[in-house]
């Protein structure tokens, strides 16, 4: 929001006289540059946004179902495009007539605008059919399917039933229709929800920015349709369950809703965020044009003009009466619609903010829908339409809005709105031109929710798929398993197998009857074909209808029941089961299940993914005093790094920390009954703060406590919401969850936040109701790093409280202050950091009257600049945030999910390489990476980054010079140029790389490395480093970068976020996963599987995703091989009938071979087959690698498998055949058992025990289950063959179950053949797993001699702990962040903290120093850290502590003496405020075990200055300061000598001589 002018005489107007209100100054989100202005809009490549045009409800917008966005080749997001193959640049006109060029012959509109009905769902009831169909008939088997149904329906190619030929492929393709409507019936189902939600629309007056006709015939059509199929399906849903659901709401019949100066809303009665009366409240009467103040007399126009409030309103046209705000639904909003939006709505257009229920047009928006961020956003309305406010003022307003071009980019808006106004100066001469800038803070994007204001109103810019939530979405993928697509090519080789088989059967066939002198020709009736030519045509396809088995159609209805099955399992897996939000993992594509066992890259999203983003204020250090008992993540995983038992010294740890809550919670009851101190809301356990808070040690210590609690309690933006209850509560909501952390623990410490006014902030301080009046409040931004709030205290005096950054605090401190409360500080946060923790410092300031009274005509002079205004009020704010003296700094923890830490390692563990794509700021990322186990000590950090030139004087080419020489020289590092050689050898290496590089890359630098000129170097080195953080990336860029991975290296990919600007990353991943939880839907409706939190990924990909690969590949293999044996027995028994094509098997025998016999064994095979345990999967990743090098499905191992069902078919038909030939006996009815089909039932007996056993050998788990399984399919052919052959039904094979069961030889045939068959692959698995074996071999030992009892243990009790309702299962071994972490019983335990999905890192109020801080500068003899590197014993440290407090005791007096001489010889001294600081002798537990735990890193993080250590703040502190004069002292330093020396800046032996 731009600050608020001030009314005239202002500025000269004494301090005592100013207006107490509080004043904000705010900057833009995301400040625009000269460069970032002027470039045209980006498009997403491939995105067609005209179609034929169409109208709804008679009020047509103009355009049709515009097809949705594709994100296509995503790099263009990095490019400019010359032209712009979207929509261009609109101009909307509001009571105003649209000029002649924008009309067409009739007068209509030229421009045609997208509807706001929108549709992610693929399929419509009319398209369902054909476009299902022709998805599924782009596999190649169906294809082949389809044509032998075809061919069986005619008679002469042998086809005996084509109906019940048909029930396979018409079985298959329903199934899977089936399949696709149900996903896709959610997707509609959403669709449907969102575009009929209700919105307040205003009618009765003339939008001219669009047609006005009928509904086109094809669009009544397919609504027609639409319904028809709705009813439908609705009244069937009835017949199956108990309770109907109630109509949907229509709102096409609403009555128009009264206009809110006539009738109460919704919201009366509840009172507005600020304890306010809105201006729009039913019962007072609203001035419509603010009244102005008396205006100077000599003054030029181009000042007034300045000074002018703008009014949209035309107060010269007359009120209809006619406009009101009615009821409607969200599809029928158009481009210029007026739209009015009420506390906790949801956004349905992409609208201009012209004026709020605040007197200052401030809103607040959640975001979390969009991005995934629940903290609150500052949105502001146009200074020029801040006076409408009904519908009336609507209907007079007069305007034009000129916005640039539909484009993706969520963080900037370029428009401005231009309109005629009479000034008072000149009441009868010409309305002046006039305009005001439109940017991003004027703009609610589609998707958001409107928070902590009653209402706001607006105008649609852009609907449907032209917003930006609907640009980043993407089109709703349909992804193929890679086995299913690298399937078809084998189903091509068994195609030209088939086809040579025929081949062979239609010329020997062809030969045969052409011979005359053979006894057919005197004993046959002769061919079908008449001649042999054709007569071989026809057993050409006689043969292929025969041999159809070769490419099994049964084998994809079996891979569909598998890949439900293990989609079931997944679902039915309690250990991914998130009891807080009862949530198990939910697969939403059931068929790619074995994808997951391929998966070699994750991108994942930071905010909301890998952190909970509860931040918890958990250290301070106050005075030189460090406060907190804490146990963090960080802390964890360098004592890991140590070989320290992490799980052990945690439990500790925590018992200690439990106790220590305990005693600081009494000792605050005792100090003040604070009934807004809930116990279980306490983070900042510290019970020698509440000493000192009490006063025992000292006044100081209790003084400089109370001042700093006071400070966070005054300088902050949040809303405070009172919960009643007994005792109350109060929550506070906030921009950032930083924010909110701090004033929540000022409550905590009985500095309690009431509510705030227009004129000040309503504390209760330890029982005493105040009110501190805030003078001004001056915003943080990501430039400022800090923000400030100008305080008038109760003894009179104006007090500026700064938090910030330390390192921009620290600059700003007095000159030759607080010296020793400085180092004592900067140590202090250094540590901190290095457990991890966001700091930031505090500081204050006491300001004369005069100086504010200066100070504040500057920044009013700023405020009402027409240019540059954001620039000039950065600048004022600077003058006054100087000369600060520090009060001490904070330390919050952004906790990280649980188990974030160890499954990173697990899947990096696993070969997987993981890469986080955020919006966040660099250093953020770079804080969580080293927290999350993605960057560690021994990592270089390559930071590629192009700054944008904002004078706007370079061009492409300069920004992808400067980026190539960056590249060039990281590949340099590597020994690689960047060659397509490279990239060949790069496609085969599956090798995860060296842990020695990471690399950092920020957006806009994104943006040219994503070009065509460097793409390929950038993948290249991004293969080569271990860790890759893509920082201040746009969703598209996301996606972008997906892209180049996936086809680049032509590898599987998994993208895993929680908001929707994760969408079109995990729409582009092979595999997307949504997390679920409270951070919005759009992710979780877009994935293919939904999980509750980051942590269940290991057990996905790692277990059900490797099962599902290995069982899949071997499954298939295992259906090829089945089927060989089957088909080839056939094909050989050609040869004893001239290849005629005669069944050697009775008819039911090949309808139940792959239903009955053999099917089941290997269904369940690929359902429940498991070479190892899951707890063995888990403990040992590396047995990933194999899905990772895809190795259990490979082109070798399928023709192994087809070459042994070809041996085996040789045997299974040849043995068989010779025992036929010595059986001598004949049966009753004179028929020999060397008959046809006798010789068939001889066959078919062992092959199906020889295919059951080779199945059986190839499985690794023999339950029960597997060994019924396989027995009951091998007796069921003896069950079936008595059955069947009782009946007179069997034909010619009526009674040869007593037959051939009565001979020996079937029985020594049932004993050979399955031996003869299955000995070469029992010989060559044993030589395998004794010589040669794999590692899940080994890793199968190991299991059996018990090597993984422990892991087993574990899992057990973690499983029995989910059962019981602890809610401690999956993550039991997962060291936790969380301090004092109760593991509370129920499915439904409510969070004990707010949780934000993410944070708006340019607002957040707090500049993280890194947790790379302690991976930085710890023991590499580096400026100012070896004093904390030295491991003491707390002895030791409190030593060293008394000496260096003597010391400096004997410093000061000799300070003192030397003050006096000055004092005595009447020279003036400096004025220097003067700290007395008490030291406090105690155990820090937390403290000192931080001090001890400090590892060693590599001193390339030295040089960066995105991080904050004791070292870096020393030497720039006071830099923006007013030089003074040094105090006297005797210790001064050269650092210059220090670093040459390798020694701390603040050790005995740095001090000069």
């Amino acid at each position: 929001m731009e600050p608020q002018r001030p009314e005239e005489g202002d500025g000269a107007q004494d301090v005592g006289e100013l207006d107490l209100r509080t004043l904000r100054s705010r900057w833009a989100t995301r400040k625009l540059t000269v460069k970032s202005s002027s470039m045209k809009r980006l498009s997403l490549k491939g995105r067609a946004h005209h179609k034929a045009s169409s109208i709804e409800k008679k009020r047509a917008s103009g355009g049709s179902d515009v097809s949705k966005p594709s994100n296509g080749d995503a790099a263009a997001q990095g490019k400019q495009d010359d032209k712009h193959d979207g929509p261009g640049p609109r101009e909307l006109y509001f009571g105003l007539p649209l000029p002649r060029e924008l009309q067409d012959e009739d007068g209509e509109p030229i421009q045609q605008f997208t509807r706001n009905k929108i549709r992610t769902a693929k399929y419509t009831p009319l398209s369902f059919i054909p476009k299902n169909l022709f998805f599924q008939f782009q596999n190649v088997a169906n294809i082949f399917f389809l044509f032998l149904v075809i061919l069986v329906f005619f008679p002469i190619f042998g086809g005996i039933n084509p109906g019940l030929n048909s029930v396979p492929l018409i079985f298959i393709v329903c199934v899977t229709a089936i399949k696709d409507a149900i996903e896709d019936y959610r997707r509609t189902n959403l669709d449907n929800e969102l575009n009929n939600a209700p919105v307040h629309r205003l009618v009765g007056w003339e939008n001219v920015n669009v047609r006005e006709d009928n509904v086109s015939l094809w669009r009544r059509f397919k609504k027609a349709n639409s319904r028809f199929f709705g009813v439908l399906w609705h009244y069937l849903e009835r017949l199956w369950k108990k309770d109907a659901q109630p109509p949907r709401r229509t709102f096409a019949g609403a009555d128009p809703r009264m206009s809110i100066e006539t009738r109460l809303s919704y919201w009366d009665g509840v009172s507005s965020p600020t304890h306010r009366r809105s201006l729009a409240y039913p019962h007072e009467e609203i001035q419509m044009t603010p009244v102005q103040s008396p205006l100077p007399t000599v003054q030029d126009e181009a000042v007034l003009l300045q000074k002018l409030n703008g009014n949209l309103v035309n107060p010269d046209l007359p009120i209809t009466g006619k406009a009101r705000f009615q009821r409607d639904a969200w599809k029928n909003l158009v481009v210029g619609d007026f739209v009015r939006i009420y506390n906790d709505d949801e956004l349905p257009a992409d609208i201009i903010v012209l004026a709020t229920s605040d007197p200052d047009g401030v809103c607040y928006v959640e975001t979390k829908n969009l991005d995934g961020e629940t903290n609150l956003k500052v949105r502001s309305a146009l200074r020029c339409g801040r006076n409408i406010k009904h519908a009336r003022d609507c209907e007079r307003a007069q305007f034009i809005i000129e916005s640039e071009a539909p484009q993706p980019n969520l963080y900037k808006y370029n428009g401005a709105v231009k309109w005629r106004q009479r000034v008072p100066w000149d009441p009868e001469g010409e309305p002046r031109e006039m305009s005001e800038p439109v940017t991003i803070d004027n703009m609610l994007l589609r998707g958001c929710n409107l928070r902590n204001t009653e209402w706001a109103l607006g105008v649609v810019v852009f609907t449907g798929h032209d917003t930006k939530i609907m640009m980043n979405a993407g089109i709703t993928p349909s992804k193929r398993p890679r086995i299913a697509r690298e399937l078809n090519f084998n189903v091509i080789c068994n195609l030209v197998i088939l086809a040579v088989m025929c081949l062979i059967a239609a010329f020997a066939n062809g030969v045969a009857w052409a011979k005359t002198d053979a006894s057919q020709a005197w004993f046959e009736y002769g061919s079908l074909g008449g001649t042999p030519g054709l007569t071989g045509f026809i057993t050409f396809w006689a043969a292929l209808i025969v041999f159809q088995n070769l490419i099994p159609i049964s084998l994809y209805i079996s891979l569909e029941i598998v890949r439900t099955l293990q989609a079931f399992f997944i679902y039915s897996d309690v250990g991914m089961y998130y009891d807080k939000i009862d949530q198990p993992c939910i697969p939403k594509s059931w068929n790619i299940s074995d994808d997951v066992g391929q998966i070699e890259y994750i991108f994942s999203d930071k905010t909301g993914t890998l952190t909970q983003n509860v931040m918890e204020f958990k250290k301070a250090t106050i005075n030189g005093q460090p406060y907190g008992e804490a146990y963090t993540e960080a802390q964890a995983g360098m004592n890991r790094r140590l070989g320290i038992n992490v799980e052990q010294e945690a439990k500790v740890i925590r018992a200690e920390i439990a106790e220590a809550k305990v005693r600081a919670i009494r000792e605050l009851r005792k100090l003040h009954d604070n009934p807004y101190l809930h116990d279980e809301d306490l983070t900042f356990i510290a019970p020698d703060f509440v000493d000192d808070l009490a006063g025992k040690n000292g006044p100081e210590q209790q003084h400089a406590n109370e001042r700093f609690m006071l400070a966070l309690a005054l300088c902050h933006t949040v809303i405070a919401d009172k919960q009643p209850g007994d005792p109350p509560k109060m929550l506070y909501k906030a921009q950032s969850p930083d924010e909110a952390a701090l004033v929540a623990t000022a409550r905590d410490m009985g500095f309690t936040v009431l509510g705030s006014s227009s004129n000040g902030v309503h504390l209760n301080v330890m029982g005493e109701d105040r009110h501190y009046p805030i003078l001004q409040t001056i915003e943080f931004n990501s430039s400022r790093k800090r923000m400030s709030a100008i305080v008038r205290m109760p003894d009179g005096k104006i007090v500026l409280f700064c938090k910030g950054a330390d390192s921009i605090i620290y600059s700003r401190l007095k000159k030759g202050e607080q010296a020793e409360l400085r180092r004592e500080t900067a140590k202090h946060l250094e540590l901190f950091a290095v457990e991890g923790l966001r700091t930031l410092c505090i500081a204050e300031r006491e300001l004369t009257e005069e100086e504010y009274r200066v100070w504040r005509k500057e920044h009013d002079l700023a405020a009402t600049a027409l240019e540059n205004r954001e620039e000039k009020l950065e600048e004022v704010a600077d003058k006054i945030e100087r000369d600060l003296s520090l009060l001490g700094g904070t330390a919050i923890e952004d906790r990280l999910q649980d188990g974030v830490p160890d499954t990173i390692a697990l899947l990096g563990d696993a070969g997987i390489k993981l890469w986080v794509l955020t919006g966040d700021k660099v250093e953020t990322a770079i804080n969580i990476g080293f927290s999350c186990n993605l960057l560690n000590n021994d990592m270089e950090l390559v930071r590629l980054q192009v700054d944008e030139d904002e004078a706007g004087l370079m061009g492409e080419d300069d920004y992808i010079r400067r980026l190539e020489e960056q590249v060039d020289a990281g590949l340099q590092q590597f020994g690689m140029t960047g060659s397509d050689e490279e990239l060949k050898h790069a496609k085969k290496d599956h090798e995860p790389p060296a842990p020695t590089h990471a690399l950092v890359i920020d957006g806009f630098t994104l943006r040219w490395a994503l070009s065509d000129v460097l793409k390929q170097k950038f993948l290249l080195l991004c293969k080569k480093c271990k860790s890759v953080l893509c920082c201040r990336v746009s969703p598209a860029q996301k996606a972008a970068v997906v892209s180049m991975v996936k086809n680049g290296l032509d590898v599987m990919t998994l993208s895993i976020g929680d908001g929707a600007n994760d969408v079109a990353m995990i729409q582009e991943a092979d595999i997307g996963v949504g997390i679920a939880g409270l951070e919005g839907r759009q992710a979780v409706m877009s994935s293919d599987y939904a999980i509750g939190q980051f942590r269940f990924l290991q057990r996905l990909v790692l277990v059900h995703g490797r099962w599902s690969y290995r069982r899949l590949a071997e499954s298939i293999s295992n259906f090829f091989y089945k089927n060989m044996v089957w088909t080839c027995a056939i094909f050989w028994y050609q040869i004893f009938c001239d290849f005629d094509i005669s069944y050697i098997f009775e008819y039911t025998y090949i309808l139940a071979f792959n239903l009955f016999f053999t099917s089941v064994p290997v269904i369940l095979m690929g359902v429940l087959d498991q070479d190892v345990s899951d707890t063995v999967s888990l403990a040992v990743p590396q047995l990933y690698r194999r899905g990772i090098e895809r190795k259990e499905w490979t082109q070798l191992k399928f023709w192994l498998y087809m070459l042994d069902g070809a041996y085996q078919s040789v045997v299974s038909f040849f043995i068989p055949y010779l025992f036929v030939a010595i059986t001598t006996s004949a049966a009753g009815n004179g028929m020999d058992v060397a008959e046809r089909l006798r010789l068939g039932a001889y066959i078919a007996h062992p092959a199906i025990f020889t295919i059951n056993s080779y199945i059986l050998i190839n499985t690794y788990r023999w339950d029960w289950l597997m060994i019924l399984v396989v027995v009951i399919s091998d007796i069921f052919i003896f069950f079936w063959t008595g059955v069947w052959t009782a009946f007179t039904y069997a034909a010619g094979f009526y009674r040869a179950a007593p037959q051939i069961y009565a001979e020996l030889t079937f029985w020594m045939c049932l004993i050979v053949t399955p031996t003869i068959c299955l000995l070469p692959r029992i010989v060559v698995k044993c030589v395998q797993k004794q010589r040669f074996p794999y590692d899940v071999d080994i890793v199968r030992e190991q299991a059996k001699h018990g090597e993984f009892a422990e892991a087993d243990a574990a899992a057990q009790a973690a499983m029995a702990g989910i059962a019981d309702g602890t809610g401690e299962g999956a993550s039991a071994t997962s060291s936790s962040s969380s301090t004092g972490k109760h593991s509370g019983r129920g499915r439904h335990r409510p969070s004990r903290h707010a949780q934000y999905a993410s944070v708006d890192e340019d607002r957040r109020p707090i500049y993280p120093p890194s947790i790379a801080t302690h991976n930085t500068r710890t023991q590499n003899a580096s400026d100012g850290t070896t004093y904390i590197m030295q491991s003491r014993e707390s002895a030791e440290l409190q030593r060293h502590q008394h000496e260096e407090w003597e010391r400096e005791q004997e410093l000061e007096r000799e300070r003192g003496a030397a003050a006096a001489a000055l004092e005595g010889s009447g020279q003036p001294q400096p004025v220097e405020r003067i700290y007395t600081r008490p030291s406090i002798d105690r155990a820090r537990p937390s403290y000192d075990r931080v001090r001890r735990s400090m590892d060693r890193v590599r001193p390339s993080f030295e040089a960066s200055a995105d991080f904050t250590s004791a070292a870096r703040l020393s030497r720039i502190e006071s830099t923006h300061s007013v030089q003074e004069e040094h105090p006297a002292g005797p210790r001064r330093f050269n650092l210059t000598t220090v670093r040459k020396r390798g020694l701390s800046a603040f050790s005995k032996k740095s001090i000069d001589p």
